[in-house]
């Protein structure tokens, strides 16, 4: 399957309304898919979510990729039981290996849903794959069905900004052959790198226990989660990574982006550019306020409604 640059070029338009969208995330790996996870479900008006997906992860958190998947499957439903969203036919168990330099495709009930969603849709109507983990889940339904170029468009947040020395950041190195096969399968993609742009995406903890800690059972498991990230709260500020795809979809000013040809992800994990290559919308700034003011209001929202 091949898709013509004009095709490619409509597709990765800012989107306009309510739009389809699945997750796919390493939800246990750190604290912030958390906090992706919840803004993208208050989000009814503007994202239709029919998905989430586990990913695998392996850092010492886990004990291999397919532990870490699992660890971020239950992550999930311990989100959704505090969102009052029950998780049958919505989650999903992801693969529990890498694509890896061999790229080879791994089965899950994850991948399939993903090919079955994809080709339900159209051109005209494209599932948003909202990715925020290692792209292992992604690729391996591109490598099984790669005729769903035409109807999905990928929301990746993965590698560093281009101008950064190397892209050795978790989500890409962890599976360097699944990353490849994304860049080089011609699949509409929105890149939001994380250094050099995404990094701009701060919060503390005062600001956390301000607006969102008092505002129900899932703000209150958000804020642990955050807090327990770091063990010395003064002059400390964690990025919130994850985020940032979701701020795209929900608003395209709070995520500039440009289009530019596909970066070449080489086997050092270094960008290499050649300007022959497909197109790619590329994010180059992330304006966090606006995001996370757009959190804060729809998570009190939701507590108030709720109690």
């Amino acid at each position: 399957m091949t898709l013509t640059d004009a095709a490619r070029l409509k597709l990765l338009e800012p989107p306009v309304g309510k739009v389809r969208v699945v997750l796919d995330t390493d939800t246990y790996n750190e604290i912030d898919d958390q906090f992706a996870l919840v803004q993208m479900l208050l989000s009814k008006d503007r994202l239709d979510v029919e998905a989430i997906y586990a990913a695998p992860f392996f850092n010492k958190r886990s004990d291999s990729p397919g532990h870490g998947m699992e660890l971020s499957y239950q992550e999930i439903l311990r989100l959704l039981e505090r969102l009052n969203i029950a998780p049958e036919g919505l989650v999903h168990r992801g693969v529990t290996d890498y694509v890896g330099p061999g790229k080879t495709a791994q089965a899950a009930p994850a991948v399939d849903d993903l090919i079955a969603r994809a080709r339900a849709g159209s051109p005209d109507h494209p599932l948003y794959v909202i990715a925020i983990g290692a792209i292992s889940n992604v690729a391996s339904a591109l490598l099984k069905a790669p005729d769903i170029i035409d109807r999905v468009v990928v929301v990746w947040l993965g590698g560093h900004a281009l101008e950064w020395p190397d892209t050795i950041e978790f989500n890409l190195k962890q599976d360097v052959g699944g990353a490849q096969v994304l860049f080089d399968s011609g699949v509409p993609l929105v890149l939001v790198p994380c250094r050099g742009v995404t990094s701009h995406l701060h919060c503390t903890v005062p600001e956390i226990e301000r607006y969102v800690e008092p505002h129900g059972s899932i703000g209150a498991f958000l804020a642990m989660r955050f807090k327990e990230y770091s063990s010395d709260h003064l002059g400390w500020a964690k990025e919130i990574w994850d985020m940032a795809p979701v701020g795209w979809l929900l608003n395209p000013v709070w995520a500039p982006s440009v289009i530019i040809p596909a970066p070449i992800v080489t086997d050092q994990i270094t960008w290499s550019i050649d300007r022959r290559r497909h197109a790619i919308r590329y994010v180059t700034y992330v304006d966090r306020n606006p995001i996370l003011r757009d959190f804060f209001l729809k998570l009190k929202a939701f507590a108030e409604s709720s109690s």
